[in-house]
């Protein structure tokens, strides 16, 4: 199977200072949470909530690759993007 992204939803984590993504490997569902300092637009701003959301729908398509990326190389209960998984 490989890793889809069918649903959009995402949420804010402000504890930890991450979103929240959820991918699926057929019917098995993949948490992703992907830092706030790895949001190039985020970061720039320094922003609120609505402002790491909006930056995560602009980055949307390369953190679905980068998260495609870190899952091809294992299962794990959950996978944690860094400013690191973008280079």
């Amino acid at each position: 199977m490989t890793l889809n992204f069918p649903n959009r939803s995402r949420s804010y984590d402000a504890a930890a200072r991450r979103i929240r993504f959820v991918g699926h490997d057929g019917m098995f569902e993949v948490p992703f949470f992907v830092e706030i300092g790895a949001l190039s637009a985020a970061t720039a701003t320094g922003g609120a909530e609505a402002e790491y959301l909006s930056a995560f729908d602009a980055e949307r398509s390369s953190i679905q690759d980068v998260a495609r990326e870190a899952y091809s190389h294992g299962r794990k209960n959950m996978y944690v993007l860094t400013q690191a998984d973008f280079r």
